[in-house]
């Protein structure tokens, strides 16, 4: 696959993809997949700077171009502006996958972790969308994709202010798509349970990720499937991909990982 015609830069030079939280997980093979393409990688992480690194140079053995590895917290409000800063050139397209996912309820919020969620789901992306805008030069094209969740589309009290703060980033999609056309497509991905997460055994996840319509679980080759096809479709802005299987069918009243066993 080939890097699509409206991301080529004048100038020849490599165009850049930074995705956000990309040293692991779901992030990692968005952003393998972005640089297998051809794109220069801008690797984001936090702490995971050693797998950043391992990452960048198994890219490079593979021949893809070099990629760049920036570590920031983004739950500083000033990540935005030096990530941005630690780029050679503006990005092409921006991924806004990293994401913090903690349980709390309304009646138990705890307002450290609420302000923290906001700032990485939320104020976090929203800065770095607008980055993105401020330093895309005039006559070129860009993408931003942000990583939003199944379980907007039928939500449930579990993971109060994570899921607020999707709901946010779900309006921040829309009204990014419509501020930054024509030039710059804004769209996002949702998927349902895709990875173990936290201290969820790995019995509840395999029960879990099958508790859709479909009875077939969401796996990350088909997150990297759907970043493709924004990256190769140039008509779509202001879309969401809910790739749930079905789940939102079902209106379970809890999070899938309270509904199947431990």
């Amino acid at each position: 696959m080939t890097i699509p015609a409206e991301f080529l830069t004048e100038d020849g030079s490599v165009p850049i993809a930074l995705v956000t939280g990309s040293a692991k997980r779901v992030g990692r093979a968005l952003g393998e997949s972005l640089a297998r393409r051809g794109f220069r990688l801008a690797i984001h992480c936090n702490r995971s700077v050693d797998e950043a690194k391992t990452m960048a140079a198994a890219l490079v053995a593979e021949g893809c171009p070099q990629p760049l590895v920036i570590a920031a917290d983004l739950a500083d409000a000033g990540a935005a502006g030096h990530i941005f800063a630690a780029l050679p050139t503006p990005p092409a397209i921006l991924v806004n996958n990293a994401s913090l996912f903690e349980e709390d309820r309304l009646g138990a919020i705890d307002l450290d972790l609420w302000q923290r969620q906001m700032a990485v789901n939320l104020l976090a992306p929203v800065l770095l969308t607008q980055a993105f805008a401020a330093a895309l030069p005039q006559g070129r094209s860009g993408l931003i994709v942000n990583l939003s969740d199944a379980k907007l589309s039928s939500p449930n009290p579990d993971y109060f202010s994570y899921t607020i703060s999707k709901m946010g980033l779900a309006g921040a999609t829309e009204l990014s798509a419509r501020t930054l056309a024509p030039r710059i497509r804004v769209n996002a991905i949702a998927p349902s349970v895709t990875l173990v997460s936290g201290p969820q055994s790995r019995s509840n996840f395999e029960q879990a990720h099958v508790m859709n319509a479909l009875g077939r679980g969401v796996d990350v080759a088909d997150l990297v499937r759907a970043l493709g096809y924004l990256v190769d479709t140039p008509t779509v802005t202001g879309q969401t991909l809910v790739i749930d299987g079905g789940q939102r069918f079902l209106a379970l009243p809890r999070d899938v990982a309270y509904m199947a066993a431990p």
